[in-house]
């Protein structure tokens, strides 16, 4: 029993140091991190695309306002949907790195994250021909070696994050949190697609019909929008 235990102890402590503490770290200190902006305009980005249902009405949207924004993608999505991704690319909006899947870096390897930067990055580069400069890990999670694998890449969090991956959220909560959400330098984080770990599938549906009214009210009222590469 008491090796039972000290194992369990071990495991525990090994999460501890691998996983928790340094997320916790690196987002309280921003070590290696952008959370905010240094402009005076605002930062949409979307992650967990591309989508075939919504990410095409999404940069409809977009497009309709001229809103250029930043979408991490999923690189296994990429693969299935690069028409989207180059679309994405040709219309002006930043494409940044989400993991070739979905996985929390906390479960990673430091391999397997090299791995799932080095598949998203080659997905990327064969749609659109541009570098890549951005990473977003799902979760936000990082590890022990996270900052050091992925010091090639900006690592860009968010100021905003408004958990319209859930259905009710986006339907019920979302506007009038994005209105709160206007101040210079803010990274807003939004969702594309509804198809991870406790997501609803419909969800961005929801979220695309706030959005749109957010920016027409925004634009009224003289906000600024930026994607990443432009800074």
């Amino acid at each position: 029993m008491k090796i039972l235990w000290l194992s369990i102890g071990l495991m525990i402590l090994f999460i501890m140091v691998y996983a928790i503490i340094p997320t916790v770290l690196i987002r309280i200190n921003s070590w290696g991190i952008k959370k905010r902006l240094q402009s005076e305009k605002i930062a949409i980005t979307f992650d967990d695309g591309p989508n075939p249902n919504y990410t095409p009405l999404l940069l409809d949207l977009l497009k309709k306002y001229h809103v250029k924004a930043t979408f991490f993608v999923v690189g296994s999505k990429v693969n299935r949907y690069p028409e989207i991704v180059k679309r994405m690319s040709e219309e002006g909006h930043t494409i940044g790195i989400h993991h070739f899947h979905h996985v929390s870096s906390w479960i990673c390897s430091p391999f397997r994250i090299k791995r799932e930067l080095a598949l998203t990055e080659q997905a990327i580069m064969e749609c659109t021909n541009e570098k890549v400069a951005f990473y977003r890990p799902p979760w936000g999670h990082f590890n022990l070696f996270s900052l050091i694998i992925s010091k090639p890449y900006k690592k860009i969090m968010w100021s905003h994050i408004f958990g319209d991956w859930k259905r009710e959220k986006a339907k019920d909560d979302l506007l009038e949190e994005l209105r709160t959400a206007v101040e210079p330098g803010a990274i807003l984080l939004l969702h594309d697609c509804g198809e991870t770990l406790g997501a609803d599938q419909d969800a961005p549906g929801y979220m695309i019909n706030n959005l749109e009214i957010y920016l027409k009210e925004a634009i009224d009222n003289g906000t600024k929008f930026i994607t990443l590469k432009e800074l």
